[in-house]
């Protein structure tokens, strides 16, 4: 049995608004979340099919709440307690305080990343000018 908690996930980036810890299980990338500063997620998923998050997601809510914006038009969300599968498609807002952690397939993932490194300069340059 693989297992990974939040205190050994092997990779640790904190860029200010949001600290992800994570690391591969088997395949599927595992992120520890702490939303620091609520945001929300469609500047850094600019050029990506549709500006929407391709990649799918499992996970579970442990405070706050995410609110997502599908593709199709539909809004949900999920808040501590919920346990969540976003298919792709789809566009998050973190609650401010938002703690979650999350399973993606590594693939998939690794796109979604590179589309966030790409847009976070210009997404953090905003937030400081704000």
């Amino acid at each position: 049995m693989s297992t990974m908690s939040r205190d050994t996930a092997p990779n640790v980036e904190d860029p200010g608004p949001v600290e992800v810890r994570s690391g591969d299980l088997a395949g599927y990338t595992v992120d520890f979340m702490t939303v620091r500063q609520g945001h929300d997620m469609a500047p850094l998923l600019v050029g990506l099919p549709d500006d929407h998050c391709p990649c799918p997601h499992w996970g579970y809510v442990l405070k706050g709440r995410i609110t997502v914006r599908h593709a199709t038009g539909r809004t949900e969300v999920a808040q501590a307690g919920d346990a969540f599968y976003l298919e792709p498609g789809h566009i998050p807002t973190f609650d401010a305080g938002t703690e979650y952690v999350q399973f993606s397939p590594t693939e998939a993932h690794a796109v979604l990343n590179a589309a966030i490194e790409t847009n976070l300069p210009a997404m953090m340059a905003a937030i400081q000018g704000a």
